[in-house]
């Protein structure tokens, strides 16, 4: 599938991408499905980024839910995770690091963030907000290089997306109550 959408503003995106999602998904009982992972696949290629993750946060540790990576460029794997006071996520949640950074090498905050096993340059992350306002984790996308290209208009769309995927979280939580919930929180492998 490719998509020719994000060139809307992300308020216009939101609805285009609900829509799509809505159209195409499929009786699924995860609670990120298919067509969730379709969405971040083109928007990782659209915005040119090696990786892109949705993380949950859950008693002190950030899981990999779902990772697409550019090929080649597989440092981090669905399943996987680590805790998340070591992650640049908790940074962003936390308001020490903004949701877009060029290249984290450079960025002011560069000499107190967590040390990776891999370069990080661009750095794209939001939080994923339920609907009780509880964040269940993050949305993230990094590149190994810097990239002064992107935009908030960028970060917004991750945003967007974020949203989206929150509101198919809280529907499914609904519908599936403990079931649901006991699947999205089932301990993952991986460090």
């Amino acid at each position: 599938m490719s998509l020719n959408l994000w060139d809307y503003a992300p308020e216009d995106l939101e609805v285009t991408v609900s829509e799509m999602l809505i159209a195409t998904a499929a009786s699924s009982d995860a609670l990120i499905d298919d067509a969730v992972r379709e969405v971040l696949h083109e928007l990782r290629q659209h915005l040119g980024m090696d990786a892109i993750f949705l993380s949950e946060i859950r008693g002190g540790q950030r899981l990999f839910k779902h990772v697409d990576a550019r090929p080649g460029a597989e440092v981090i794997a669905t399943g996987g995770g680590a805790p998340v006071e070591q992650s640049f996520c908790q940074f962003v949640l936390d308001g020490r690091l903004p949701g877009l950074v060029h290249d984290a090498a450079t960025h002011p905050a560069a000499p107190q963030l967590p040390a990776t096993p891999f370069r990080v340059g661009a750095h794209l992350s939001t939080p994923i907000v339920l609907a009780d306002g509880r964040v269940c984790g993050t949305l993230c996308s990094f590149s190994f290089a810097g990239d002064e290209s992107l935009s908030e208009k960028d970060l917004g769309k991750l945003e967007c997306v974020a949203r989206v995927a929150a509101k198919r979280i809280d529907t499914r939580l609904r519908k599936g109550g403990d079931a649901e919930l006991a699947a999205w929180q089932a301990p993952s492998g991986g460090a």
